[in-house]
This record gives C-alpha cells, sequence and structure tokens, in this order.
C-alpha cells in the first residue's frame, strides 16, 4: 500500500523544554499541538524556540520499512524527535541513513550546506516530518566536546555555538571587543583562534587571560565607551548582563558609525522575555536572532556584514518534493 501524504500549509514549532510559555506568548494561537510541537498554519515569526518545521507534512504507513523508505525517497539527513511510539521510531531511524545524533563536535566546524529534516510520529502508523528546518542541528541542538580545565567558565561553549551557525569565525589579524569580558570564557575561544581582543570589564579576566600577549584588558563599562574611541574593528562581542535596550542603544552606535563588520551579542532577559527589543534587533538587516542550545533565559543576536538576513522568514514555503530515485 502506497503512502498518503498531506502537506501542510504552515510551520510546525518546536519549543524549548524550559521555555513553552515564551514561545506560546510569541505565537499567540496555535491550530494544533502534538507532545513539544506547535503548528500554525499562518506562520509567524518566533524566537523562543528549538526549530522550526519549514514544509511540514502528515505521511501515513502502514510498515516500518515504509516509512523509512518514504523519508529516504525525500532527502538523506533526517533526525527524530519522538514524543511517543519511541520504540517503533527507534526502529524506523535505524534504517535512515547514519548521521551522528548526540555526539559532540570539535569546535571549529563547519555545518554542511544539505538540508537537515525533521520528523515524529503521531502514532503507530501516522508520521510528522519536515524536510527543511530552521537549525543545521538534529534535533536542534548540538553539543561540543568540552574543555573542564583552561576556559575559566562554561560562557565559552555559546561563543562556539553562534560562530559555528554564524558560519564565520576570527581568526589571526582579526581585532574583536569582547564586552562584558570577565572571568574570559569568550576571550579564550577568540584567543585560541589566533585573534586579537580588547576585553573590557570592571572585573579583571582569569589571571593566564590577563597575561595574554593577545589579550589587552580595559577596565571599564563597556557601554560607556564610545565606538569611535575603539574602533574599527572586526568583530563585536558582547555577553554582558544588562537590560535589553541599553544593549541596543550601543549597538546602534556601533552599526550608524559603520565601525565593525560583525557581531555576536547575548540578549539577556530580566524577568519577562522583552518581545519589542528582540524584534528590533531582528529587524537589523543581515540580522539573526536564536535561542542557542547552550543559552539560558536569553537569546543571541547575531551580524555579519557579508551576510543574509535569516529570521525573517514569514511567508516562506517549502513544496513537498520528493527526489528522483536513480535508476536501479
Amino acid at each position: 500500500m502506497a503512502s498518503s501524504i498531506e502537506q501542510l500549509s504552515g510551520w510546525v514549532y518546536q519549543a524549548i523544554p524550559d521555555f513553552v510559555d515564551h514561545l506560546e506568548k510569541e505565537l499567540d494561537s496555535w491550530d494544533n499541538q502534538w507532545g513539544p510541537l506547535y503548528y500554525r498554519k499562518v506562520p509567524t515569526r518566533a524566537f523562543w524556540v528549538q526549530n522550526i518545521w519549514l514544509n511540514p507534512f502528515i505521511a501515513h504507513f502502514t510498515s516500518i520499512s515504509e516509512a523509512a523508505r518514504l523519508l529516504k525517497d525525500i532527502q538523506r539527513n533526517w533526525a527524530p524527535v519522538l514524543f511517543r511510539n519511541f520504540r517503533r521510531g527507534e526502529l524506523i531511524q535505524e534504517q535512515l541513513p547514519h548521521i551522528p545524533l548526540d555526539k559532540p563536535r570539535e569546535f571549529p566546524f563547519v555545518v554542511p550546506r544539505a538540508p537537515m529534516g525533521a520528523w515524529t510520529l503521531l502514532d503507530e502508523h501516522t508520521l510528522l516530518a519536515s524536510a527543511h528546518t530552521t537549525s543545521p542541528f538534529p534535533g536542534g541542538t548540538i553539543q561540543f566536546v568540552e574543555n573542564k580545565i583552561d576556559p575559566p567558565s562554561r560562557a565559552y561553549l555559546k561563543l562556539q555555538e553562534a560562530l559555528v551557525r554564524l558560519g564565520t569565525w576570527p581568526g589571526p589579524g582579526d581585532l574583536c571587543i569582547d564586552a562584558g569580558a570577565s572571568p574570559g570564557g569568550w576571550t579564550w575561544v577568540l584567543t585560541r583562534l589566533g585573534a586579537q581582543v580588547i576585553a573590557i570589564d570592571r572585573a579583571p579576566l582569569a589571571p593566564h587571560l590577563m597575561e595574554h600577549p593577545l589579550v589587552r584588558y580595559v577596565k571599564h563599562d563597556a557601554f560607556t565607551l564610545k565606538p569611535q574611541d575603539l574602533g574599527p574593528v572586526d568583530w563585536v562581542f558582547s555577553d554582558v548582563i544588562c537590560y535589553p535596550p541599553r544593549l541596543f542603544g550601543w549597538i546602534e552606535q556601533w552599526l550608524s558609525l559603520g565601525l565593525a563588520k560583525n557581531y555576536v551579542c547575548t540578549i539577556k532577559m530580566q524577568g519577562e522575555p522583552d518581545m519589542e527589543t528582540t524584534a528590533r534587533f531582528a529587524a537589523i538587516p543581515g540580522s539573526t536572532v536564536v535561542h542557542l542550545s547552550y543559552n539560558k533565559h536569553e537569546l543571541t543576536w547575531m551580524y555579519r556584514s557579508n551576510g543574509e538576513r535569516n529570521n525573517d522568514l514569514e511567508g516562506r514555503q517549502v513544496s513537498y518534493a520528493p527526489r528522483e530515485k536513480e535508476p536501479s
């Protein structure tokens, strides 16, 4: 019996376990919900989301091999997001081409350009899937091999993730601003890449970074320093704990003067998420705003001078189109 496929018109939003309420506030309403997945017929922008399934469809099948064949006929890479029928889902995934689902990765690495699909089981004979999603990582999450000795804080992991998602990172000869640098997690990443760092904070960095030849420490509140007194630079980084509007005002100065090429900044929330300021960051051409796997109650804004805008996805639809089978 051939599988029956129903193409859905909207998007499926995969909730972050700790921030389901934030996603529900962003969506305001939805047409269906399956476990951590929210389906909305009319797509809307959302940032507090682990992954967005951009061309979802529902397929009915009779056997495990039929389900696996259906997915393989569309593309190679698929990752499950299971919330029921776990064993049946595992058997289907075993018949799909192998991809490392939760193996920690070494930083840095280039994300493959091939699309990463997502799928789940709604019941024993029904799957929900999407060949294209907003996250390049299986299931919308990534793990890095951790260095538990050298970095002075675990904050370095979210910078590694941001740079991998951005698709570029500093290197030898690049000059970086690290605002709110103490104790130095982000500065540690940047020096490992060979970049020069102006590390700004009222508190000092870890001793081995204070003495590092690529680091110039400035004891100061970064936001009271004028960009023209620091720039031009290749990168501006900020992991400062502050209200989002204050960060936005500082970044506006940098952008208006054109003194930096690339940016990675943490938008830290104080209490309720600041949706208004988040939208202002997202409206900057060339921007991406995302909740990283290593983010907590915060989002990350990324900008590259020669990049494309990634989060203005309203109206984007990708039709279901199985690839043609190779001749036997």
